[in-house]
């Protein structure tokens, strides 16, 4: 049987003996190129991670292993005051702020490939396998990440999380207190855009730098929020680039955010959902594929692939963020 050699995955194989070109059972299928494989996992999962595209990835590259941690040294504050000739010049200390980010979460996936179906099938194997293990890890991932991030909004001093997880409705224009935001476009409604303004001026108030802010929020505050008269949420308006990669909505700001869609916001208690926005520095996060292993099944014809996923994140700045409980009637 005829295999195609410049094939990423696969690779003519040395054994005549093997059916379907698989190795003798117990042994690895010499057809499959684990190493190779992860990559692809990898590259799929970063075109469709969210939390890839909102968070800072510098540190990617300094895990390995469960367990690994990486040291994040804060960027120290200077002290800048007026200097008048003669007098003496005073030196500000630096403080060596160290922060730990440890990658304490793995997930794994494993699947059967048949030996029939992957070399009879019109089916690209590959592809299917690569994608589907890869949006697995996604989701996996992003719900992890997201989660995190809402936990780390800092709630005193300042407070970003404007309402609360309460059926109760705050009124128009009120951003604090016991109760949800009502989004909607009547007199007692909170507009969803002035919800993003809102949002933009807390972390303007933080000095948080406007190149790099996102907001992230799921279909149905988007199904909303695309009534407004905002023109950035058209289609049309973009030249049909819409939700293409990674989430992101729109090719143009709101309010000066990159707006990101997803379904992996945990669900809310009693306000019908929660949105979160942020700049890309608030969070760090750092993941890997730390091994692929292909193995023949002993109980059938065909090759078990596993692999392992493991990753670790972490809030850098609280004040960075800001998240909102809001409701829909």
């Amino acid at each position: 049987m005829a295999y195609n050699q410049s094939d990423q995955f696969f690779e003519p194989s040395t054994d005549t003996n093997a059916n379907f070109g698989n190795s003798v059972s117990g042994q690895t299928n010499s057809f499959f190129l684990p190493k190779v494989y992860s990559k692809q996992v990898l590259n799929f999962f970063r075109k469709s991670s969210v939390a890839e595209a909102i968070t800072n990835t510098d540190y990617a590259g300094e895990i390995n292993n469960f367990g690994d941690s990486v040291r994040i040294i804060k960027e120290p504050e200077i002290t800048v005051y007026q200097y008048e000739r003669g007098a003496d010049v005073t030196a500000t200390k630096l403080t060596d702020q160290e922060i730990t980010l440890v990658v304490d979460t793995a997930n794994a996936f494993k699947f059967i490939v048949d030996d029939i179906e992957s070399n009879m099938s019109h089916v690209n194997w590959r592809d299917a396998a690569t994608s589907s293990a890869a949006y697995a890890l996604r989701d996996a991932f992003d719900e992890g990440v997201i989660a995190l991030m809402f936990a780390g909004v800092s709630a005193s001093s300042p407070n970003h999380i404007l309402g609360s997880d309460n059926a109760t409705d705050l009124a128009a224009g009120t951003f604090d207190g016991t109760g949800n935001l009502d989004i909607g476009f009547g007199s007692s409604e909170h507009d969803p855009i002035d919800v993003l303004s809102h949002m933009a001026r807390l972390l303007d108030e933080q000095n948080v730098p406007e190149e790099g802010r996102w907001f992230l929020a799921n279909p149905e505050f988007y199904e909303v929020l695309v009534q407004s008269s905002s023109k950035l949420l058209s289609v049309d308006y973009n030249a049909g680039q819409g939700s293409i990669r990674n989430g992101l909505v729109s090719s143009g700001k709101l309010r000066g955010f990159n707006m990101y869609k997803t379904n992996n916001i945990a669900s809310t208690s009693n306000a019908a959902g929660k949105c979160i926005a942020g700049h890309i520095s608030s969070t760090a996060t750092a993941q890997t594929i730390t091994s692929t292993e292909v193995i023949r099944d002993p109980d059938s014809f065909g090759d078990i692939v596993r692999g392992l996923h493991v990753y670790g994140g972490k809030v850098l700045r609280a004040g960075a963020l800001a998240s909102a409980f809001y409701g829909i009637d």
